[in-house]
């Protein structure tokens, strides 16, 4: 039997997925000075590993991709129960 089976009767439950891009230490100055439409550049970059959390706790790693226009992230790996 699957993991995905054993779960079947919770599968619709929603959880929170947290991708984790990078950190950034900003001054109060920097905040305020935000608008719409400001960039806040990043040291992580497309293909970078990231860590994959769900209710915070970690259950894999994936990459950082460019689709189009838009920020993603593929799995690449899933934590295992050892």
């Amino acid at each position: 039997m699957t993991v995905l089976e054993q779960l079947s009767h919770m599968a619709d439950l929603p959880v929170t997925v947290d991708i984790e891009l990078d950190r950034r230490v900003m001054t109060m100055r920097e905040v305020l000075e935000l608008d719409v439409g400001s960039v806040i550049k990043m040291t992580r970059s497309a293909g970078e590993n990231i860590d994959v959390l769900v209710g915070g706790t970690l259950v894999g790693s994936g990459e950082i991709v460019i689709i189009e226009d838009t920020v993603g992230v593929r799995i690449t790996d899933f934590a295992s129960e050892e």
